[in-house]
């Protein structure tokens, strides 16, 4: 049979760029559907640039103790201008490789072939020996929670919120939870966090959630742990959240960010016998194959790891799998985890809590900021990096860090514990010269400090 395409990519944002270039590189004809007029998927327009552009502003604001111009929604234009150079980018990636972009909502009439509903209402159909689906996801809504009501937002409509609240309560301290406390704390309005778990971001190293919990606390976040919603209700005043526990907490806007739900609904899925779970995530194998093998699934729709850049891979590897039968890659043991509160945290590789579960012998090695020279020129002296590592071999087990850069800090620490033998070890770090003064530089102190630790001495490291 002949097809209009050898592949279709469903969405563009990261996942579907990552499938969409590896297919056109293999010389495959490539056509994309995306329902938004602009490219990019959520991860340009509703989630991780915009959210992190409006971070880094706040962040030059904290820097310069400038608050004299809090205004959420001037703050909001700045990322705009962000939003449009990526767009511009990612849409220049489709035009050099001859990859059309198909704009409409698109939908399975059968195996292969996909009817495409533009803005217009016009539908045409458009067929393709496989598919890549890289829809992404979207805020989870209980159907309790009315959304449709101005004052209760979500991580998407709180990017249009035109005002400049005074109070906010953010149900849900997750990732997005925490990234936003930070962020309208940073504006000096009154945040209530709400936590349904005992514990902020668990899955993190402990001492770096107990670090970040304080630091929330000390700039007036107020966090309510073990707390779940009984009902939520709003008028022209404001909204207020009730708790289980009989508590009310009243403020001018709720932001729920409690879950998210994979964008897999109303594309005639149920017809080709494609299975999904509770949340809408499609199942996928290890090679991103649904149920119908020529039909793959990449991104934030198949649930786990959900991070952009594990999406960019995660579509690379699934188009070498459509386009040559097999894909020698895989995404990494160790995938790093950036989360842009403010200060940001990052981690990679084992937390003490699993290594001790495990039964490692493991020992800690820490460099406070505060003693880097670097970062006392740059003023930004809150955080630490810290080591994991085998008592007797070295190894290194986990790295975990918090502050200033530590998302781009992380990835020394990432290069070496992905190596094999005695390239992962600590004395990569004692025994190399870092630039001074640099950031950097906290992997030979903490690198110094756990080798003492190792052999009972003590250290000016310490």
């Amino acid at each position: 049979m002949t097809y209009d395409y050898d592949v279709i990519v469903i969405g563009s944002g990261p996942g579907g760029e990552g499938a969409a270039m590896q297919a056109a590189k293999a010389g495959k004809r490539v056509a994309v559907v995306d329902d938004f007029p602009l490219v990019g998927g959520n991860a340009t327009h509703r989630a991780t640039i915009p959210s992190k552009a409006l971070r880094q502003a706040i962040q030059q604001m904290e820097d310069t103790r400038d608050f004299r111009r809090v205004d959420y929604p001037a703050l909001l234009q700045s990322a705009a201008s962000v939003i449009g150079q990526q767009v511009e980018l990612r849409r220049s990636f489709y035009e050099r490789n001859g990859v059309p972009v198909l704009h409409g909502w698109a939908s399975f009439t059968d195996p292969h072939t996909l009817a495409i509903k533009a803005p217009s209402g016009l539908i045409h159909t458009s067929t393709a020996a496989g598919f890549v689906i890289a829809t992404g996801a979207r805020p989870y809504h209980p159907p309790d929670v009315d959304f449709s009501h101005p004052r209760i937002l979500d991580s998407d409509s709180v990017l249009r919120l035109n005002v400049t609240p005074r109070s906010m309560t953010i149900y849900g301290a997750g990732v997005v939870g925490c990234e936003y406390a930070s962020i309208f704390r940073g504006l000096r309005i009154k945040v209530n966090l709400v936590n349904t778990r005992d514990r902020l971001l668990a899955f993190l190293d402990d001492e770096i959630v107990d670090a970040l919990s304080y630091h929330l606390r000390e700039n007036g976040v107020l966090i309510r742990h073990n707390e779940e919603y009984e009902r939520v209700e709003a008028n022209d005043e404001g909204v207020t959240l009730y708790l289980k526990s009989n508590k009310q907490i009243h403020s001018d806007y709720l932001l729920w960010a409690n879950g998210r739900t994979g964008n897999s609904d109303n594309m005639g899925l149920e017809e080709i016998d494609l299975k999904r779970d509770s949340r809408g995530n499609i199942v996928v194998n290890q090679n991103y194959q649904s149920a119908q093998p020529h039909i793959y699934a990449v991104g934030d729709v198949v649930g786990y790891p959900s991070l952009a850049s594990a999406a960019y891979d995660q579509g690379r590897f699934a188009a070498q799998h459509l386009v040559y039968g097999k894909s020698d890659e895989l995404l990494v043991k160790y995938i790093p985890t950036g989360i842009y509160t403010i200060p940001e945290i990052s981690s990679v590789g084992l937390t003490e809590r699993e290594l001790t579960e495990a039964k490692v012998p493991y020992e800690v090695g820490h460099s406070l900021f505060r003693s880097l020279a670097r970062a006392q020129i740059s003023g930004r002296t809150v955080g630490m990096l810290k080591l994991l590592f085998h008592r007797e071999t070295l190894a290194i087990l986990g790295v975990h860090c918090f502050g200033s850069q530590a998302s781009e800090i992380v990835h020394i620490g990432q290069a070496i514990l992905a190596q094999k033998g005695e390239a992962n070890t600590l004395m990569y770090f004692i025994n190399t010269t870092f630039n001074y003064p640099t950031m950097a530089e906290a992997y030979r102190v903490a690198a110094l400090n756990g080798l003492n630790r190792v052999r009972g001495r003590s250290t000016s490291h310490e």
